[in-house]
């Protein structure tokens, strides 16, 4: 039996290379290939009548937003064009995203789609979805035993 010398740093090195690569495969954030560039956060709250989403995309008008609501999704895209710069003798380091993007994000429940409420202010989307009668008067029988 051959005497393997505990290298704690090589196997950090490995466990960080496989969670970065975990990563690369979850991220919203795509490459060229599919023209999608990033996926702007969302957040979502559910109340006894309405769903209430709020997106934020920044710098963005709303003309340049694309909103789809469907029963049970809502489906938002746009484009976030880049900024012209011409720097004579300086350096510029940007950390924003630009390009387009696409986000399907599923409803809770069913939603009336035709009376959808939509407010865009400050760089924040703002859907307020009523719940489609159905879902509210929805009762679930639990069975015990």
């Amino acid at each position: 039996m051959a005497l393997v010398r505990w290298q704690p740093f090589g196997e950090i090195d490995s466990l960080q290379q496989e969670m970065n690569r975990l990563f690369e495969s979850l991220a919203p954030m795509r490459g060229e290939g599919d023209g999608i560039n990033f996926a702007p956060p969302v957040e979502m709250e559910e109340s006894e009548n309405n769903i209430h989403l709020k997106l934020e995309v920044p710098g963005m008008e709303p003309k340049d937003l694309d909103v789809q609501v469907t029963k049970d999704a809502v489906m938002i895209s746009g484009e976030r064009k880049s900024e012209a710069k011409t720097e004579e003798g300086g350096m510029t380091r940007s950390e924003f995203r630009y390009g387009k993007f696409r986000r399907v994000i599923p409803l809770p429940g069913q939603v009336e789609n035709t009376q959808v409420q939509a407010d865009y202010k400050d760089g924040i989307l703002n859907l307020n979805m009523p719940k489609a009668e159905a879902e509210k008067n929805k009762v679930f029988k639990v069975n015990l035993g």
